[in-house]
Order: C-alpha cells, then structure tokens, then sequence
C-alpha cells in the first residue's frame, strides 16, 4: 500500500503558498492512491529542537553510551528517519525565509543523516533513496535567471547536498513572487506572480497523472 509522508514548515498559516501547494499535492496524490495512506509533520507548529551541547553528539556515540538527553535526541532522529522510511513519496513545503530555509527544515535534515539509519556506517550510501522526494517551494522575490537577486534563494541551492548523504533527491516545484499581491511597491509583478502560481499548480496537477499511451 502507498504511502504520503506530508510536510509543512511555513510560519503563515493560512496565508502560506506553501501550505497551499503541498495541500494541493496531497489531494492530488490522494487521488491517484485511494487506498494509500498518510503521515503529517508541521515543523512551522511543531518544530523538533535543533541539537545542542546536551544531545547533539549522539549520533556519534553508541548507543550504549548515550546520556539521558543523547537517548532522546537519537530517539527523534529515528523517529523521523522511520517517518520517510516508511513513505513512497514525501511531500516538503519549503517557504524561503531571509533567503534560507525554516531553521526547522535544517533541523529536520539534520536529524535526518545518522549513520546506521539513514547512512550506511562502512560505505557511507545512502539509504533513504529509491523514494520520490517533491519539494514545493515558495518565495516572496524573484530569483531566476537575469534578475537582480539571481542565485539569492539559498534554500533551494542547499538542500539537495543537505540530504545527499541519505540517497533522497529533491524535485522542486517553486512558485515565486508571492509577496507581489501584499506588497505595494511589487504590484506591477502581480500578473508574473500569477502566471508562477499557476504553472506551479499545473506541475502538481501532472504530477500522478497516469502516462497516456
């Protein structure tokens, strides 16, 4: 049986477009897989702690020698780890913030890569791939090709080498120009936002269409 792995991490709630394109995504692949099922993490409510001085180490002690808060640290990480395991497809909304990522995204890739469970500890391989990893992406600016801020969207560029090591490989959906509709000063670009928004939804809707033969 297929199984969704939903993520959200925007701060926005409602008026959050990645929110809005991963919920379109899942819908979508609800209908393509009425029998599958489905996990839901929201790192923009319920974000796992970044690591510190306390647990951080785990992953490079056994876990015999864990301390108390090492044993916790490596119990989430195997905890999210078992999360995309568990999953044909993860679904990763990913908002652009100050030109990065959501420090709960880090923190989420963080616990991710540990040796043992999502990489091999004598190879190094990883071993969450073979999985389909779709990242709908959302920025407020423009960032592509020619444009003032070309090659300023951090998040994007980061996060295929940050789960290198475990073998996934991000596909991205990105719309951009979000914040032309509320912000004054972007209001010309308003129609290029549109057209964004909308071959981004396009790319989700195509995304389980049975191939036509």
């Amino acid at each position: 049986m297929a199984h969704l792995l939903h993520i959200d991490s925007s701060i926005q709630g409602d008026g959050s477009v990645s929110r809005r394109l991963t919920a379109r995504a899942a819908a979508a692949w609800r209908a393509a897989h009425p029998d599958g099922t489905l996990t839901y993490r929201d790192l923009g409510a319920n974000p796992l702690p970044h690591f510190d001085a306390a647990g951080g180490l785990a992953r490079n002690v056994p876990p015999e020698q864990h301390t108390p808060e090492q044993a916790a640290s490596w119990a989430r990480t195997r905890e999210v780890i078992d999360e995309v395991k568990a999953a044909d497809t993860v679904l990763l909304g990913l908002p652009l913030y100050n030109f990065g990522p959501p420090s709960s995204v880090k923190t989420w890739v963080d616990h991710l890569i540990a040796p043992g469970l999502s990489v091999d500890s004598e190879t190094y391989a990883g071993l969450l791939g073979g999985r389909e990893f779709v990242v709908l992406a959302a920025r407020g600016g423009g960032y592509g090709d020619g444009t003032p801020r070309e090659g300023w969207d951090h998040a994007q560029q980061w996060l295929p080498h940050g789960v290198s090591l475990t073998g996934l490989e991000p596909r991205f959906i990105t719309a951009e120009l979000t914040l032309a509709p509320v912000r004054p000063a972007l209001a010309e670009l308003i129609p290029l936002a549109e057209e964004s928004l909308a071959a981004a939804e396009s790319a989700i809707d195509e995304l389980w269409v049975p191939a036509r033969v």
